[in-house]
């Protein structure tokens, strides 16, 4: 399993592809194929068919996965897309932290 510089729930910024600059939540992550799916970023139109009775059928728009790599968190504090480095607390537990201020976040 690979390991990835955003989590579920994270605000990323997209800096590279037709998506550049559009901000979104991570709505899940894909370590295996080191994928994320952010919302608002990389809508595609699937044409879905009624599967049960009363269910609409049409165009419905879909969020697809894009590369972990072309994605930046954005820092609550500084509100800037920074990189994230990991510490190691006097108790032993890892915590996140923002490379550009030094703020850790509490995840």
């Amino acid at each position: 399993m690979n390991k990835m510089h955003v989590k579920r729930g994270d605000i990323v910024k997209v800096i590279a592809g037709k998506d550049k600059g559009k901000e979104g939540k991570v709505v899940e992550a894909i370590p295996s194929k080191n994928k994320v799916i952010v919302e608002g970023v990389a809508t595609a139109k699937r044409h879905q068919k009624a599967r049960v009775q009363g269910q609409e059928s049409g165009i419905i728009h879909k969020d697809m996965p894009i590369d972990a790599s072309n994605v930046m968190r954005v820092c609550p504090k500084c509100g800037k897309a920074a990189k994230t480095g990991v510490k190691i607390l006097e108790d032993g537990s890892k915590v996140r932290y923002c490379k550009k201020c030094n703020e850790t976040y509490n995840d």
